[in-house]
């Protein structure tokens, strides 16, 4: 059977299995190694002081030669060698090795003398010790360099120990990498290592000691730890650990996962804060290659609101996938500018030596019908994707008319351009908003989804598709960035209320779905993200105070140091949101992705309500334009605090004494 080798030497599956053995099979293996090298060295002992293959003769004398290993390995175990990790044994390590060799020595040639055996010379004693020492000293060496596939050196003068002392979370790889990073550093006092494998629990790694977990709050109390480095590769991992620590009074930096290390993004000397993604992200799911290149490679490409959060991110991982050119569209010249800049920095750095796309920039408003029409024919635009909206709640709530004519109306202009000019697939990027809403935001993003449901029914040229999502982490006017910036004013916080809850997701994983999503739609569909749990925002807020080291003020802490305040819902604002309407879903080619089978209206009916809903909004009577709403779109209340009242489930579709239109 063939074995894949790995640098070091070993196979990988007999490396595998000797890294995941219990640490007792591991030193019964290593006492045996070492009782061979010792044996060997005494033999070569008096083989090179006889100038003979030597052979004992008597049992007195093979008793004596017998005892030396047994000596040897047992004072080995009393100075701790044996607790030591072997592939990271360091120069601490074999230091030790040499001091039990030197004393089990001594006290070997003490038991030769004791006895008065003239069949072993004495000059035999220190070629054997200095050979013990250098075949158990070259065993742990040849074992660690087989075990490891990189080496991590350490400095042979360890520095002074600063004033911080630290513990490190992982004793692997990146634990290892950090540890000889920070000692060069010279910052950080270390401490200990904490490590959830039992195999490592009280052996010394390059000199540190491991702990388990449950050991941490007593390392806190005795050692005055201030700080612990998180140094876990895999992001599932990292997140349990985090949610462990932030209950402790302590700060906590974390490195980059493995995978931005290995992929040259980041060094591993970038420590960092904890982000609050960091506890509510997910583990990623690798993109679909082909998913991501059916409709972007080679293709000409218009990314509407382009230097939004989600307009931005699309850009970014759109233009890696080789399309021919990004013409980023916004009404905003310092977010267009930002784009445009970062855009151009990026296609230089990644795409060296590789054929890149051409970056336009137009700065105008989806309401520009002649701007949009131009911008399409004249950059033969084959796939669009609409990002490009008014989207907070209080915001539109107060400009209601802003909010319709942009989010309703310009989507029409831009979708309507796109079935005019031939271009190949148009994807709407919606909001779990919009369902059942209790703002105008929500129904205006409805609203235009029906807009595009409609045209796609009309069986045009153009496929038309619509990706909803709930809310990503550190958007602009997010509670995220909103919190930190009142924790850094010293507070207070301001939740509008104590049950509110919300998903996240966060803004390169919405984008990459929404890219994949976009490529299977076949015309019509309403792409539903997969969210996962959703995240009560007074939970969201007390995390971020722990994880800025600080202690939230209430009640049980009257002395803590950020106070959070509830403001009332605003209006239009839910309590919960949700992401279907109906209750049919199906799933896809992707685990993320789900379609949902969505009501929509006849396009000749809903232009009727368009024209009324235009009629209104140009007399600024929004009592009529409501109405419109309330026909048009399922489960639409202007109710301010409706949630508070009730909560809806996917399941009902509530309507207004209104008749509605027939929805098919």
């Amino acid at each position: 059977m063939t074995f894949k080798r790995e640098m070091g030497g070993l196979p990988a599956r007999l490396r595998s299995w000797l890294l995941n053995k219990p640490r007792y099979h591991k030193r019964a293996v290593l006492v045996a190694v070492d009782l061979i090298a010792l044996s060997f060295a005494l033999w070569l002992a008096h083989a090179l002081r006889l100038g003979v293959a030597y052979v004992p003769r008597s049992p007195a004398t093979i008793a004596l030669l017998a005892a030396a290993p047994l000596i040897v390995c047992a004072t080995l175990w009393w100075f701790g060698v044996y607790r030591l990790v072997t592939r990271y044994i360091g120069s601490r390590g074999t230091s030790q090795v040499w001091m039990a060799v030197s004393l089990a020595t001594l006290i070997w040639s003490l038991l030769v003398f004791m006895t008065g055996q003239n069949s072993i010379p004495r000059s035999v004693i220190i070629p054997f010790g200095l050979g013990a020492a250098f075949f158990l000293t070259l065993t742990r060496y040849a074992i660690k360099i087989a075990l490891e596939s990189i080496d991590v050196r350490m400095p042979v003068m360890a520095p002074r120990a600063p004033s911080k002392p630290t513990v490190i979370y992982g004793a692997g790889r990146m634990g290892l990498e950090l540890l000889a990073n920070v000692r060069r550093a010279r910052d950080h006092q270390i401490v200990g290592f904490i490590d959830s494998s039992p195999t490592l629990w009280r052996q010394y790694v390059n000199g540190v000691k491991v702990y388990a977990p449950n050991r941490l709050p007593r390392l806190i109390e005795r050692e005055g730890v201030c700080e612990v480095l998180v140094a876990i590769p895999h992001r599932r991992d990292r997140r349990d650990v985090l949610r462990q620590l932030e209950r402790l009074p302590i700060a906590v930096k974390v490195l980059p996962a493995y995978e931005d290390i290995a992929s040259g993004k980041v060094n591993v000397n970038d420590l960092r804060d904890v982000e609050v993604g960091d506890l509510l992200g997910r583990d990623p799911v690798e993109p679909n290659k082909e998913l991501m290149t059916r409709n972007t490679k080679g293709k000409s490409i218009l990314v509407t609101g382009a230097g939004g959060s989600i307009g931005s991110e699309l850009v970014r991982q759109v233009v890696t996938q080789g399309p021919s050119q990004i013409v980023l569209f916004d009404v905003s010249e310092p977010a267009l500018y930002k784009i445009e800049l970062e855009i151009n920095e990026l296609v230089g750095s990644l795409l060296e030596g590789k054929p890149r796309p051409k970056i336009r920039s137009v700065l105008g408003t989806v309401l520009d019908a002649k701007l949009v029409k131009e911008t399409i024919v004249e950059n033969n635009i084959e796939t669009i994707f609409h990002a490009a909206a008014y989207k907070h709640v209080p915001l539109v709530e107060h400009n209601p008319v802003a909010g319709l004519d942009n989010n309703v109306f310009g989507t029409r202009i831009v979708a309507e351009c796109a079935r005019d000019a031939g271009v190949e697939r148009f994807v709407l990027i919606s909001t779990d908003k919009a369902v059942r809403p209790t703002n105008t935001m929500g129904a205006s993003k409805r609203l235009a989804e029906l807009v595009l449901q409609a045209m796609a029914a009309e069986h045009s040229s153009t496929v038309f598709t619509v990706v909803r999502f709930g809310n990503v982490l550190d958007s602009s006017g997010s509670v995220v960035p909103r919190f930190r910036q009142q924790i850094r004013a010293g507070g207070p916080i301001t939740v509008t209320h104590p049950e509110v809850t919300r998903y996240f997701m966060s803004i390169p994983e919405a984008a990459a779905l929404v890219v994949q999503a976009g490529s299977m739609a076949k015309g019509g569909e309403v792409f539903v993200l997969q969210m996962g749990d959703p995240v009560r925002i007074d939970d969201l807020a007390r995390l971020m105070v722990r994880l800025s080291n600080l202690e939230v003020c209430d009640d049980n802490n009257p002395n803590g140091d950020i106070e959070i305040v509830y403001s009332g819902l605003r209006p239009g604002e839910k309590l919960y949101e949700e992401l279907l309407i109906g209750a049919h879903t199906e799933a896809t080619e992707h685990l993320r992705i789900f379609k949902s089978d969505e009501p929509f209206l006849e396009s000749a009916e809903l232009k009727k309500e368009l024209d009324g809903l235009r009629e209104a909004m140009l007399a600024r009577d929004m009592t009529t334009a409501r109405a419109v709403l309330m026909r048009t779109v399922e489960g639409y209340r202007h109710t301010p605090h409706a949630a508070a009242e009730r909560t809806v489930t996917t399941a009902e579709t509530p309507w207004s004494d209104v008749s509605p239109p027939t929805l098919h």
